[in-house]
């Protein structure tokens, strides 16, 4: 089970406490936000891309929508979304639950700037009923990311 997995990520960090599993579904930028009582905007919602031979993950404010223009710009390519059943096999989460912690190895993490309004924000754990709430270094720091983007439009 993906929860597990990150579970155990976190335990490596001593957070494993931290995360939240609910008795609903957090499936969804808006389930999400309900379950924890707070606004769409401040789900950190992970999106996986697959670019040329190796597959991506984006992690962007819940507000946020990619700009297909400035993601071309920026990872010279068009965005290119994993299908649905390639997602579990690709990342190691299922959709619902994608997150960029305890993820498949050949995965590059990169953060949305739309996240940087934000003292903290609440990514999901490898489940469809769980979050972490973190600050933005603590973000940058569990997601092993590669760098910030600015590849979203359509947040504040």
């Amino acid at each position: 089970m993906a929860i597990e997995r990150v579970r155990e990520y976190f335990r490596n960090f001593n957070m494993e406490d931290q995360i939240m599993e609910f008795d609903v579904s957090s499936a969804t930028v808006e389930l999400a936000a309900k379950a924890l009582n707070c606004e769409g905007k401040r789900i950190a919602k992970t999106l996986a891309f697959t670019l040329g031979e190796k597959d991506i993950l984006i992690v962007a404010a819940g507000d946020a929508k990619i700009d297909n223009k400035k993601y071309k710009t920026f990872f010279e390519n068009k965005a290119k979304m994993l299908a649905p059943d390639e997602v579990l096999t690709k990342v190691g989460h299922e959709i619902g639950g994608v997150c960029p912690f305890g993820i498949n190895e050949g995965l590059t993490v990169y953060l949305d700037q739309s996240l940087q309004r934000f003292e903290t924000v609440f990514p999901a754990c490898g489940s469809s009923n769980s979050a972490i709430e973190l600050t933005l270094p603590q973000l940058e720091q569990y997601a092993n990311f590669n760098s910030w983007v600015d590849v979203c439009k359509g947040y504040e």
